[in-house]
């Protein structure tokens, strides 16, 4: 058994123990490379189907194709798939493109609290109509009280503090101190009433793998990870205001695997090309804090 066999056979362990042991889960989909494995590997885990919501947080500043790749998988793998959106924030136009708060404020409104909102039911929910291909209001305001990420421990620094089996409050607040130990492939499965859950099966991959993974399974992924012939591409996906393409000529996921193992991207952040993150101290741990994914 190879590394990849061996995170692989992790990661739909973890899966399955989440899926035996919580009711209301969903699943985080950002569209990316990362949130798109951890889709792959459920898909695996449950033999083609995914028993679960797949969720989406639309900021209403994603890039057309993320959007447009969304829903086509949605339809050809028979998705359920929601998104939720901070549409109050949107309409009075406290974000960052319409230069009414900074990046940060920003993220909060469109990405923490419509989160938020989406997961307790508070928020408006939109779920992928099979038949007409277009969302409907979903009528179902039950909260989820587990939600599936595919946060890996090495693309920046406040990931590495999480577990696999990781407790929020409520409110989706992460107190950092207090998370549950886990050795020896050990996870704490069992939580106060109340408690919500994040679930991590992808903590110990890395970006490499994620790209071999990629490249073996022949995952489809957005076309903008890949140089289009103007010497850029995108190596972290986000809204389009705030995420900026890296200079590569990598085309091809082949490519990209040749750059990160000759270490061509060694002094360059994976997610460089994210401005929030700078204006977050470097990294996303304040917003992390409060339920940011």
């Amino acid at each position: 058994m190879d590394q990849l066999d061996q995170i692989e056979s992790k990661s739909i362990h973890i899966l399955r123990e989440a899926y035996y042991h919580f009711k209301n889960l969903g699943m985080l989909w950002s569209i990316g490379k990362d949130s798109t494995v951890l889709l792959w590997l459920a898909r695996k885990a449950f033999f083609g189907h995914v028993p679960f919501p797949l969720i989406h947080i639309d900021t209403h500043y994603k890039i057309p194709e993320m959007i447009e790749y969304r829903d086509r998988l949605a339809w050809e793998w028979n998705l359920t798939m929601i998104y939720g959106q901070n549409e109050e924030a949107l309409k009075a136009k406290t974000t960052f493109p319409d230069g009414n708060v900074d990046r940060i404020t920003c993220c909060k409104h469109l990405k923490t609290e419509a989160l938020r909102r989406t997961l307790s039911g508070e928020g408006k929910r939109y779920r992928f109509n099979h038949q007409t291909r277009q969302y409907n209001i979903d009528q179902n305001p039950e909260p989820f009280t587990g939600i599936i990420v595919g946060a890996r421990a090495d693309e920046e620094g406040s990931r590495s503090k999480e577990r696999y089996f990781s407790p929020r409050t409520r409110e989706n607040n992460w107190d950092v101190g207090d998370q549950p130990p886990e050795f020896w492939n050990q996870y704490k499965t069992d939580f106060a009433p109340g408690t919500h859950l994040r679930i991590h099966p992808l903590l110990d991959w890395t970006e490499l793998n994620i790209w071999q993974y990629i490249q073996r399974e022949n995952i489809p992924t957005v076309s903008l990870y890949f140089d289009q012939g103007e010497g850029k591409r995108f190596r972290s996906l986000g809204c389009y205001p705030c995420t900026f393409p890296i200079t590569s000529q990598a085309q091809t996921v082949e490519e990209i695997i040749d750059e990160l193992e000759t270490g061509q991207l060694a002094n360059i952040a994976e997610r460089s090309g994210r401005a929030q993150d700078k204006e977050d101290g470097g990294g996303l741990e304040s917003l992390r804090r409060e339920g940011y994914m």
